[in-house]
């Protein structure tokens, strides 16, 4: 007995030195990574350039926290001058903590604005009740912002998506919609007016969930809609987390080929001219050997030699 109580007050005894010296090194590792892979989306993509206002939208959740925080890290190392402006939609949510933005903003010191639009009693007028709200919700919440960014003078709109956010939305067009279309790190608005960014593009999930234990980030549920999450986005989430467990590489592989097409190697007759490809007689060093090998096979000892006929 005396044993047991002895290991118990052992688990909860304070943190040695040596233990706090490890989880601040990993914690100052972690804010590195983000810091790099966040850098490396701006350059990768020209999200950023000198003289940009960019309008941060911040959720309350851990994403658009991380995004916020790594942002105004880079401001103040980039070798150019851009202005952050942090953004929250209010949207009269039942138990919406209205005073928890504020008061964090207030204590980064840093520019905000809250806007105060009462969407969810139109969603909840227009959505029969047991019906997914997230659809109207979400354009509703895309108009309001659009103008906002006007208003307040900003040339660029910062999403908090990550590159788990962009896989999972890749299957879900694939599997459902019948199209290989992701979310992409960069686009014009379809309003044709503002230009969306994606920094936490190449970010993981985990990091952006461990760095807002790190940081004490006061998040906010994201359920006070009463909406469930997307059961479909939740499956294919849970499907690349298998994945992630059981074959590791397999999920960073599927994300590098979003960066790798071949049309000529796909279907899509828009994206390839297939109706006009002609031969023209002249060995290309870079052309198709027709029968490519399988990524992962590995040569038998009993393939037999095709010979010329």
């Amino acid at each position: 007995m005396n044993e047991v109580m002895m290991a118990r007050e052992a688990d909860t005894a304070a943190p040695t030195d040596k233990q706090l010296e490890k989880q601040a090194y990993e914690n100052n590792k972690l804010h590195k990574r983000l810091c790099r892979l966040v850098g490396q989306a701006i350059g990768d993509f020209n999200m950023i350039e000198d003289g940009d206002k960019v309008m941060v939208c911040l959720s309350g959740g851990k994403d658009s926290y991380a995004l916020l925080d790594i942002l105004m890290t880079l401001r103040e190392r980039a070798p150019i001058k851009f202005e952050l402006v942090a953004v929250n939609l209010d949207q009269k949510q039942p138990n919406f903590p209205a005073e928890v933005l504020p008061a964090y903003l207030d204590k980064l010191g840093i520019p905000y604005h809250i806007e105060n639009q009462d969407t969810y009693s139109i969603v909840k007028r227009l959505i029969p009740e047991g019906k997914t709200t997230c659809s109207l919700c979400s354009r509703l919440r895309r108009g309001i912002l659009y103008r906002v960014a006007d208003e307040l003078g900003c040339n660029k709109i910062a999403l908090g998506h990550h590159r788990d956010d962009i896989l999972e939305t890749f299957f879900l067009n694939m599997f459902f919609g019948a199209k290989i279309k992701g979310m992409p790190a960069k686009l014009v608005s379809d309003d044709g007016k503002h230009m969306v960014i994606r920094p936490l593009a190449y970010v993981k999930e985990a990091d952006t969930e461990r760095y807002a234990g790190v940081k004490g980030f006061p998040i906010i549920p994201c359920d006070l809609c009463g909406s469930q999450e997307n059961l479909q986005r939740k499956q294919i989430k849970a499907m690349l987390r298998d994945w992630e467990k059981k074959h590791p590489g397999r999920v960073e592989n599927i994300f590098s080929s979003l960066s790798t097409l071949v049309p000529s190697h796909l279907m899509d007759r828009d994206a390839f001219g297939f109706v006009d490809l002609k031969t023209d007689g002249v060995a290309n060093p870079d052309g198709d050997i027709a029968f490519d090998e399988e990524p992962c096979s590995t040569p038998s000892v009993n393939t037999i030699p095709l010979q010329p006929m």
